[in-house]
């Protein structure tokens, strides 16, 4: 594995952590192999190398899994959390470790990790985050994730048959159509704009990450819109 052939390299005295995320957002959207993590687990397990989960983006059922890396069964040293903490509506993070991790740091000279913002867990943003969460967890979540990723699959389907496209990927909430090459912006945002659908395309790729309140019929029209689109710039 080549994670195994970089912690020779570089020592494996010398790699203090491994940081990931299950399914990455700006470097590609990409959904790792099945085996992945479990092969990355062993190799980092046998270092003694702790691992660093970044699900800032696919945390909070995004995937179908309340957090990304339970589809590989693999436990984090470190885990990040963001964005979907708080619904989006206030600016919030959070940083959770095991007890390996908090007991060296509460045994250290300083008996606490000592850095933060100003308002860091200020009043606000953390009812914000327990009502999102628990608002979340009321709701038969796994079942609303399901049915987006089965209308998210069917609608971008039609993609695949484009000369342009060279993927079209689906996990959870999440649908990607990924071109084979860069994205034409110019052309493509404003008819994404005549079609009333909002979406950031970047790179060579044109996603979409609806909100878990999104109807039938409104994930139709954003479906339609990024394979319409893409058929008439990169088709």
């Amino acid at each position: 594995m080549e994670l195994e052939k970089l912690i020779l390299a570089e020592g494996p005295d010398t790699v203090a952590a491994f940081i990931a995320e299950p399914v990455q957002g700006a470097g590609g959207v990409i959904v790792p192999p099945k085996g992945y993590f479990e092969a990355m687990g062993a190799v980092l397990r046998k270092y003694d190398v702790l691992f660093v989960d970044d699900e800032v983006i696919c945390g909070f059922g995004r995937t179908g899994k309340l957090f990304a890396l339970e589809h590989a069964g693999v436990e984090p040293d470190i885990l990040c959390l963001g964005k979907a903490l708080t619904g989006g509506y206030m600016t919030l993070a959070a940083t959770l470790c095991n007890d390996r991790i908090s007991v060296g740091i509460s045994e250290g000279e300083a008996r606490a990790f000592m850095h933060g913002p100003t308002f860091m867990a200020n009043p606000l943003a953390c009812a914000t985050a327990i009502a999102s969460i628990e608002l979340l967890l009321s709701q038969p979540w796994q079942r609303i994730v399901l049915r987006l990723q089965n209308e998210l699959a069917a609608g971008l389907a039609p993609a695949r048959e484009l000369a342009g496209v060279a993927d079209v990927r689906t996990l959870g909430a999440i649908g990607v159509i990924e071109l084979k090459e860069p994205v034409d912006m110019k052309k493509v945002q404003p008819m994404f704009v005549e079609r009333g659908v909002w979406v950031r395309p970047f790179g060579k790729l044109v996603y979409t990450m609806p909100p878990y309140v999104t109807s039938d019929d409104d994930l139709a029209v954003v479906t339609s819109a990024l394979v319409d689109a893409v058929a008439a710039v990169h088709g």
